[in-house]
This record gives structure tokens, sequence and C-alpha cells, in this order.
């Protein structure tokens, strides 16, 4: 009980924090544009320090279940390039992820199974019958948002472990795709820009990914059913 009551301190002082020292303006678009010069500067004055940093803050944001990785995948795109981007959204999000999905087991996983166990009978069913993929097609289709998805595979028996690979697979084609918007959106200096080829194609992948994601889900369905 007590180790409990000392996590939960330090996520509502973590919590705290966040919005003491308005970090969450640089959770929205606008905050994205305004700060981009400025962290454009800092990350040409300490690469290192400045990647370091923003992983570390994509990690938090997305262990404490707030919203904003849309943002942050986009300024990754926008601050490090594709390549560099995706590398630190991967990890900087799995990792966070991971780290929500196991303060739900520890805090909250046994209060929800007395009080909710027939409702996560259905999810159960998905882990025991699909194992590793369940969570990788809820992952690979967005139905659930991703915060939710991390709060409720806590509630699950799979293991941590597990969590983390198919986390880190699952999502990476919606990162590279969210990077990769980002690096087009972090070239926008004038109104003309926005119907810039590589921008609209960017943006016509973001509306596209969800029936591409559901085409990759059939297709390795199929797989599994063939190598079954």
């Amino acid at each position: 009980m007590r180790r409990k009551i000392l996590l939960v301190a330090i996520l509502l002082s973590l919590g705290l924090v966040f919005y003491i020292f308005d970090l969450h303006q640089y959770l929205t678009l606008d905050g994205l544009k305004q700060g981009q010069q400025q962290f454009a500067e800092w990350q040409r004055q300490a690469p290192l320090l400045v990647g370091l940093l923003f992983t570390l803050f994509y990690i938090l944001v997305t262990a404490l279940s707030l919203p904003g990785a849309v943002i942050l995948s986009l300024a990754a795109g926008a601050l490090f390039g594709l390549l560099w981007g995706t590398v630190i959204v991967s990890f900087a999000s799995s990792i966070g992820a991971t780290l929500a999905f196991l303060v739900a087991r520890f805090l909250a996983g046994d209060w929800v199974r007395r009080r909710f166990g027939v409702r996560l009978q259905a999810v159960d069913r998905g882990i025991e019958r699909e194992g590793a993929f369940y969570l990788f097609a809820l992952r690979l289709v967005p139905v659930f948002p991703f915060f939710l998805i991390n709060i409720l595979m806590g509630l699950t028996p799979i293991k941590p472990r597990t969590f983390y690979w198919v986390s880190q697979l699952s999502m990476l084609p919606a990162t590279i795709v969210y990077v990769n918007a980002g690096t087009q959106l972090g070239g926008i200096g004038q109104p003309s820009d926005i119907l810039s080829p590589a921008l609209l194609l960017s943006l016509a992948l973001l509306g596209l990914f969800p029936l591409l994601a559901k085409w990759l889900l059939r297709w390795f369905k199929r797989l599994r059913g063939f190598d079954a």
C-alpha cells in the first residue's frame, strides 16, 4: 500500500510540474509552430542534449497518459528529420507506453479485476486466442486511443516484455507516417508552402494510413493462416 501511495504521489508531482512550467503549451500544433525556431536553434547548438531531453519529455508525456503524442511525433520530424525522428519516437513512445502499462497494472489491476472482471473477459479471451497478435491489431488499426490501449493492456495477463516489443513493432508504420508529416510541416515558412507536393503527399499518407493499416492487418492474418 505504501508503495502505491508513493507512486501516486510521484505521478501527481510530475503532473503538477508539467502544468506549473506550462509544458502543455508545446503539445498543440500552434505551440509547435511558435517554438519551432527556438527549438531548432537549441538543436543546432546542442543536438545530443536536445535529442535526449526531447526523448525524456516524450516518455514522460506517454507514461503519464497525457494527450500530445501526435504533436510530439510531428515535432520530432520537424526537429530531427525522418530517420532520427523515427528512431526517437519509436523508442520513446514504446518506453513511455510500457511505463503507463506497468503503472496501470500496479495501481489498478486488482481493483479493476474485482469490479469489472466480467467486462474484461472479452479482452482476456482475445489475448488467450490471439496472443501478441491481438495487441498488434489494436496498435496497427487505431480504433482505441493510444493511451487507452496502454492502460487496458496493463489489466491483462500479457507480459511487459511482450507488450513492449509488439508495441514498438506495430506502432512503427504510424510513427514513420507522422514523423514524415512533421518534416514537411517544419518546412512551412509561407502560405504557398502549404501547397507543396511533398506536404500534400504527407497529408495524403495521414489520411490513407487507416486503410493501409487494415490491408496490412489482413495480410498478416492470411500469413499466419498460411503458416499454420
